[in-house]
């Protein structure tokens, strides 16, 4: 870990105002922009931003370095304030749900053949279609593409296992796939 980190973890567990907006510079763009992802619309992002922030400035003194990077705790916090925030304040919404299962027989060149493409169209059908997920698949995809989060580091943030998020990772690229098709058709 770079000395700076280090100096800015001590500068927050003593509550110096300093080390809080460096912080906040650092890591605030991340942070929204993983909540405004899992979120409904942009004042309800801003809202659980806000209480993230005051999470990790209060609960500063609970960060382990050996668990994981500063910066993957702050997106635990994130998170889990996103998921709360959906679970208390906002109303039940209908996602995409593959029922009858075509999603989950689609081939892994199938996907990279539908995703695989970076153009504008294709990076405009991904987003429509990650509207249609639920906000927990949401959050895993973003973390691992826009983020560049490890499979490590997905588990850490999510309270679950690379396994695990390694095998949802491939059923909601396929869920994605198939939503991508079901839009253009």
């Amino acid at each position: 870990m770079a000395d700076t980190i280090i100096d800015l973890i001590q500068g927050l567990r003593e509550q110096n105002p300093k080390a809080q907006r460096q912080t906040l510079e650092r890591y605030g763009n991340d942070v929204f922009a993983q909540v405004a992802r899992m979120l409904p619309a942009a004042e309800d992002a801003e809202e659980v931003y806000q209480d993230v922030f005051v999470k990790v400035f209060k609960n500063i003194r609970t960060y382990d370095e050996q668990k994981s990077s500063l910066k993957t705790w702050i997106s635990r916090i994130a998170y889990n304030e996103a998921v709360t925030w959906l679970r208390h304040k906002h109303p039940a919404m209908i996602y995409f749900e593959d029922r009858d299962g075509s999603a989950e027989k689609l081939s892994d060149a199938d996907v990279e053949e539908t995703l695989g493409h970076a153009n504008s169209e294709t990076v405009q059908l991904i987003r429509a279609a990650l509207k249609h997920l639920p906000p927990d698949e949401r959050a895993v995809i973003t973390m691992f593409y826009y983020e560049e989060m490890s499979l490590k580091e997905i588990a850490f943030v999510t309270e679950s296992i690379p396994t695990t998020v390694a095998s949802k990772l491939s059923r909601t690229r396929k869920k994605i796939c198939k939503i991508i098709k079901m839009l253009q058709s």
